[in-house]
């Protein structure tokens, strides 16, 4: 199995947390994100990891340069993109994919099952599949729906649950077809292009810890929920990388 982590975001929003490292290098109790999720995927099975590198990705070179027990353990290779390329044109810069690979960002922290999440989509015929997860917003504030002008309901502080990404998809080759060359784009984009295609976009439903690390107040709750459950992140019989 091989999988592509897009790790060249500017990570503006965890700031100043973001100022010197890259995102995936922010450390999530005293191991980089970005180490967490590559031995999940040496755990899950997969054999292949490559890193799509952008603002500051010299960093994440010479951490896994560093780190040669970890990257003994899997193949690892990048690809750097020149200018922001999107989170689906970056696989434009990536050859020999295979049919069936793992895409995911590299700020995003889940007890997913990846072995799972593949099989899932490969008995279901998609061209793609998003994982999915229950995202509960609640809004504080009073909640009306009006009518011609008058309100006929009422809601103080709702909460609703969205199904929403996971920020993890399984791509079959055939769907890169869809991504143009040349320019800026983005998996929404091509999301609504397999779509407006009839292109089946399949939907993996799970009730997994997920962890998107995208805001400071993010990353704060981010740091309590991973001490508190280690083991299910698959970190307990891990053991500690050194040079």
């Amino acid at each position: 199995m091989k999988a592509v982590i897009l790790a060249g975001g500017r990570g503006t929003r965890l700031a100043p947390y973001t100022a010197t490292l890259p995102k995936p290098l922010v450390p999530i109790g005293d191991i980089p994100i970005l180490e967490v999720i590559i031995r999940q995927l040496i755990t899950s099975g997969f054999t292949g990891v490559t890193l799509a590198l952008g603002h500051l990705g010299e960093l994440i070179r010479a951490f896994f340069a560093a780190h040669k027990t970890l990257t003994r353990r899997i193949d690892l290779q990048f690809v750097n993109e020149e200018q922001p390329t999107g989170t689906a044109g970056s696989l434009r810069l990536i050859s020999n994919l295979p049919e069936t690979f793992l895409v995911m960002n590299g700020d995003v922290l889940t007890t997913v099952d990846y072995r799972r999440l593949i099989h899932f989509h490969r008995a279901s015929g998609a061209w793609l599949t998003i994982a999915s997860h229950q995202k509960k917003v609640k809004i504080d504030l009073g909640v009306m729906r009006v009518q011609a002008g008058e309100v006929v309901d009422y809601l103080e502080k709702p909460e609703y649950i969205y199904p929403v990404s996971m920020g993890i998809y399984v791509y079959d080759r055939r769907a890169l077809d869809f991504i143009p060359t040349g320019r800026h784009f983005d998996f929404p984009e091509l999301v609504l292009q397999l779509i407006a295609h009839h292109k089946k976009v399949a939907v993996f439903e799970s009730d997994a810890l997920w962890l998107d690390i995208g805001r400071r107040e993010d990353y704060a709750e981010a740091q309590v929920v991973f001490e508190k459950n280690q083991h299910q992140f698959r970190m307990a019989d891990w053991p500690q990388t050194s040079p």
